[in-house]
């Protein structure tokens, strides 16, 4: 067989060689008779299918960066080892589509050049592990992780209407390996089976918008409000969490809410802390090294103030913005103490911010009491009770007789037959539909989501109309004046009809120009 036009035999060679892992001329390989067998065939349809299982990984690695730092927390309580495990999914993960996208490459080319598609028995192996290492990685975050299947979902909604043009781009490109294998195949059932699989695949595609719902598409003028920022723990990104220079530091990215975790001393004082143990934000190892395992809640609150609670975060760097501190504020972070609930307090009062927390543990013996400290620290600092946001279910009736004008939040929907109409909700922002938060904006409910960090997923949110959003990156989304993308549907129509056009015809000439 003759090579095609622009397909040189010292580039054939080399691409069997990649390929094939021996090396073979394009010379000899006419002479040995070499032909692409059916095993050959179905090796190339098994790569194929395991570089878009890759890809899929890929898509869902990218997504579920919003809430890795969940599980850089959830690694350190379990093994007491901090990581950005971040970084290691990414690059293992680019690794793997790499090897995968390069081997489709050289077999697509192979193709295109005449060339036998003859896969070396290593490539076998590690196409072999690579999909079992992604099956593994998609049956932890199944086991693990599940709520990130509904963050695919609504990430869908932000990245639809681009992953159908990808698709349909790729899928027109195929469609040049494929005419040339289709024109060299003796098998006509084997063509017609491809040609049915190939035109079903497209059709489903060219029909896919129809089923593409996205609340970022509509006209400019229906754009609702930008969400207020809520600071997770006030801005973790800039400054140790929990501390008054991270409430400081989101009151600068103009946050309206600083949201954190109140704690009580075993001698009645309520602090801010997230954690049970105090290992993972403080030096308590170093200090109190016999006690570093124990509650919170049973140091007194003299121990509490001798503990270091910013040095660990230039030690461990829990996020990337770390390296890029002044020294000002390198300095300012080693300086930081547990605060207290009323110096939280003092300084929301003075910021003019509102302040959100829960109270933890929730399933101690002396819940009550914590909840009585806390009430007495709120009602003695001065702050207007409209600023309090109280979040814990526990003794909540309790909290309103005492303290009407706090306001309460609930972390739950709404009941049928509720006695007492909800006005706060605070959930995952996996649990509401774009539907659901348009409705409790029509019923004037205020609703606020967490932890929303990536810009596409604040996007989405802001077109569905959610009141604000609770955010590790303030100073991210500080800066966004308008969502990702916003396309009228006369837009998006017209792009929908030209893609598919265009797709259509360049399949058309491919078929017939190497016919």
């Amino acid at each position: 067989m003759a090579d095609p036009p622009g397909c040189c035999r010292p580039c054939a060679t080399c691409l069997l060689c990649l390929y094939s892992c021996q090396w073979i001329t394009a010379k000899k390989e006419k002479r040995k008779g070499l032909r692409t067998t059916k095993c050959d065939c179905s090796w190339f349809l098994f790569l194929f299918c395991v570089f878009l299982f890759t890809l899929v990984w890929l898509y869902f690695a990218i997504i579920i960066l919003n809430d890795f730092h969940n599980f850089n927390e959830f690694i350190f309580k379990q093994r007491k080892l901090w990581l950005d495990w971040s970084l290691v999914l990414l690059i293992a993960t680019a690794v793997l589509i790499t090897y995968s996208a390069v081997l489709l490459v050289l077999a697509l080319c192979l193709q295109l050049c005449g060339q036998p598609l003859k896969l070396h028995w290593l490539h076998k192996t590690l196409l072999i592990l690579t999909a079992l290492v992604v099956a593994a990685a998609f049956a932890g975050l199944g086991i693990k992780w599940a709520e990130e299947w509904r963050s695919a979902r609504i990430s869908l909604q932000a990245t639809g209407p681009f992953l159908h043009i990808g698709i349909v781009g790729g899928m027109t490109l195929l469609a040049w390996p494929l005419a040339t294998f289709i024109y060299r195949t003796r098998s006509t059932g084997l063509k017609v089976f491809l040609l049915l699989v190939y035109c079903a695949v497209m059709i489903v595609l060219y029909l896919a918008p129809l089923g593409i719902a996205s609340p970022c598409i509509m006209e400019e003028n229906q754009l609702p409000p930008k969400p207020a920022l809520v600071g997770h723990r006030g801005a973790p990104m800039l400054a140790p969490e929990n501390t008054l220079m991270s409430l400081y530091k989101a009151v600068d990215c103009d946050v309206q809410v600083f949201e954190t975790d109140v704690m009580v001393s075993a001698d009645g004082v309520p602090f801010l802390m997230h954690d049970e143990e105090l290992t993972r934000t403080t030096n308590v190892q170093a200090v109190f090294p016999e006690r570093a395992a124990l509650n919170s809640t049973t140091f007194n609150w003299t121990d509490l103030q001798q503990l270091d609670a910013g040095s660990w975060f230039l030690e461990r760097r829990p996020f990337p913005t770390v390296q890029s501190l002044s020294a000002g504020d390198r300095y300012q972070v080693t300086k930081q103490r547990i605060p207290s609930l009323e110096q939280a307090l003092e300084a929301a009062k003075q910021s003019n911010i509102s302040i959100m927390f829960d109270l933890r543990p929730e399933n101690h013996s002396d819940y009550q009491s914590f909840v009585n400290a806390t009430l007495e620290v709120i009602l003695q600092s001065g702050i207007p009770l409209q600023q309090v946001l109280w979040l814990p279910d526990g003794f909540r009736e309790q909290v309103k007789q005492q303290a009407p004008g706090i306001q309460q939040v609930y972390g739950r929907k709404r009941l049928q037959n509720e006695k007492e109409p909800l006005l706060h909700v605070n959930l995952p922002y996996q649990d509401m539909s774009s539907e659901e938060i348009r409705q409790y904006h029509q019923d004037n409910i205020s609703v606020n989501l967490y932890v929303v960090n990536q810009p596409w997923l604040f996007s989405v949110l802001w077109c569905s109309g959610v009141s604000s959003v609770t955010t590790n990156a303030c100073q991210v989304l500080k800066e966004m004046k308008h969502p990702i993308w916003l396309l009228p549907s006369s837009t998006y129509l017209m792009i929908w009809i030209v893609v598919d056009c265009a797709s259509f015809l360049a399949i058309l000439w491919a078929f017939l120009l190497l016919k």
